[in-house]
């Protein structure tokens, strides 16, 4: 089967083969996914990153051959570009590149060259610092249903792509994060970047956010904020109420 990298910043995942279907996710700019089934204009892809499926527009299809063996590495902020044909484009946090060449300037996505900013070099694609200092670089993030990029995200697209600019793969959605890692207890010593998973009413996982520090919260609500965590929930001082209920914790102990 074909593979294939996206080369547009994103590209909309959807749940049916149209316009009018909801975006679950988002395809990003270096990230590889195979076609496996068509309807009309639209195509049913896997991605390779986190497994997902889902529908995209002919339309929307900039993308190359992909080798298998081809490693992207990852922005860990916007990066201004230009296509081949000399048109403008920024990447986001979150997308991938392969092969950079800092003396150059450029980098590959698939058979498609590009140029980047005059001041590309290894710095956009190391990870400084922690899982918490680097979900402080999209505070006020806004939210967007289905968004995994810093212009518009979804809590566990947040939680996601901060894990994955620090080099570590995590599944798209919030339930399946609750399976990820192992169980800590809010009793036990929490650690900033153990994940924090809520439910409903009915008890499903509905959201998840990350310790920033003991008693705080950083995710995508509205607006990727900080909240104040206890053993009950996420409060919200203008609330003066809890708005999530605490479900689980989670550690990632790796890839």
């Amino acid at each position: 089967m074909d593979t294939f990298v996206c080369c547009n910043v994103f590209v909309p995942l959807r749940s049916g083969p149209s316009h009018r279907s909801e975006m679950l996710s988002q395809v990003l700019f270096g990230e590889k996914y195979r076609i496996i089934d068509h309807v009309g204009h639209w195509y049913r892809i896997e991605t390779l990153f986190d497994n997902y499926r889902g529908w995209i527009d002919t339309d929307h299809l900039q993308h190359s051959a992909a080798g298998q063996d081809d490693t992207g590495q990852v922005l860990n902020r916007s990066l201004p570009c230009h296509r081949e044909d000399g048109t403008r484009m920024v990447l986001e946090a979150g997308c991938e590149v392969y092969d950079p060449d800092f003396e150059k300037g450029s980098f590959r996505a698939g058979n498609c060259t590009f140029s980047a900013a005059p001041d590309f070099n290894q710095s956009y694609l190391k990870a400084s610092g922690s899982l918490a200092d680097t979900a402080l670089k999209f505070i006020n993030s806004p939210y967007i249903w289905g968004g995994r990029i810093p212009s518009g995200i979804d809590c566990s697209g947040f939680v996601q792509l901060v894990y994955k600019i620090q080099g570590i793969k995590i599944p798209r959605d919030s339930r399946q994060q609750a399976e990820t890692g192992i169980s800590i207890s809010f009793l036990q010593e929490t650690l900033p970047g153990d994940l924090l998973l809520f439910d409903d009413e009915s008890g499903k996982i509905n959201h998840v956010g990350m310790l920033l520090s003991r008693g705080l919260v950083i995710h995508a609500s509205g607006r990727v904020r900080i909240d104040i965590i206890d053993a009950q929930g996420i409060y919200k001082k203008e609330k003066k109420g809890y708005s999530h209920k605490l479900r689980t914790i989670r550690r990632i102990t790796g890839e």
